[in-house]
């Protein structure tokens, strides 16, 4: 390996790798990119494998925003307990067969360009085949539907394929995030390096009420849960859905609480008619694997089951 950033203690040899990455950043609505890959590394039980170190990345002061940017520290009778500084570290979970490495860092202040460099580095070095990093953006959608998930890449071959997983090509101009930053150097070292995006429901009520501003998803679990089936999906990974899909069926029935309290309180807000308009503009289509994965999963369940029960 090249890059004197990276540490790695462990280079698995599963014969298929791939990558999802995300960070604390700044588009990181309904806690995607950063709360994700922390719940699939708890999730999956998986090992931390590697970090990348720091190199200046981070300021440490910004007039006005200094709080946000420091490390933390806990003291007790003027003593150091801890010293929070940021991390950005890789874990892996698999088999012989097929592998996940999950990366989960901060996103940089400064020298994207050497943090980047370091990053793709690693996902050679470890042999990644595929790189998805995840983020959110808020947006005027219905919570009750599937997340409507826009979607940049690394190369062009890749656009044939990726329109099989419901998404909007972005056409996005203007700041660019971390994980399109990435795209961009990604190509130039031929790695396949894709980005999806969920827009997570936010609600504006500001411009007809004084008493309420916004509603919006702090964890979105079902954009969570939306993403994960199209990862499952184009990895032909087994991770196990159904705690998400639960919590996805508990947000909804927690907004509904919501709205309909917001409602009572507020009726000239005209919530539900708002939520109306909204759904007859939505056109987003849902994520539904091909009929031949679902029964060809299906199949080999059952065969697994029967050859389990013979012996």
């Amino acid at each position: 390996m090249d890059n004197d950033l990276i540490t790695l203690w462990e280079t698995p040899k599963a014969k298929e790798i791939y990558m999802i990455a995300g960070w604390r950043q700044w588009a990181d609505a309904g806690a995607i990119s950063s709360g994700l890959p922390l719940y699939l590394i708890h999730r999956t039980n998986a090992r931390k494998i590697g970090e990348i170190k720091d190199d200046g990345f981070y300021l440490f002061q910004l007039p006005g925003a200094h709080h946000f940017l420091r490390p933390e520290i806990q003291l007790e009778d003027g003593y150091r307990q801890s010293l929070k500084k940021p991390q950005n570290e890789f874990y892996y979970w698999g088999d012989d067969e097929k592998g996940l490495v999950i990366f989960l860092g901060e996103e940089p202040h400064m020298r994207a360009d050497r943090y980047t460099e370091a990053l793709l580095s690693a996902a050679k070095t470890l042999g990644v085949k595929r790189v998805v990093a995840v983020g959110g953006v808020y947006g005027a959608m219905p919570y009750s539907r599937d997340r409507e998930v826009s979607c940049v890449y690394s190369l062009p071959v890749m656009k044939e394929e990726l329109e099989a997983y419901a998404v909007r090509f972005s056409n996005y101009e203007g700041g660019t995030t971390i994980g399109t930053y990435m795209v961009d150097h990604a190509e130039h070292l031929d790695l396949e390096f894709l980005v999806f995006y969920a827009i997570v429901p936010a609600y504006d009520f500001s411009p007809v009420s004084d008493l309420v501003q916004a509603i919006s998803i702090e964890h979105d679990f079902k954009a969570w849960y939306d993403l994960m089936r199209r990862i499952n999906h184009m990895y032909q990974m087994e991770i196990d859905l159904s705690e998400l899909e639960e919590q996805s069926h508990e947000l909804r029935q927690s907004m509904d609480a919501k709205i309909a309290e917001l409602e009572d309180q507020l009726p000239d807000l005209a919530v539900h008619a708002y939520l109306a308009d909204l759904e007859e503009d939505f056109d987003a289509e849902p994520f539904i694997p091909p009929l031949s994965d679902v029964w060809g999963r299906a199949l080999g369940n059952l065969l697994r089951d029967e050859d389990a029960e013979e012996e």
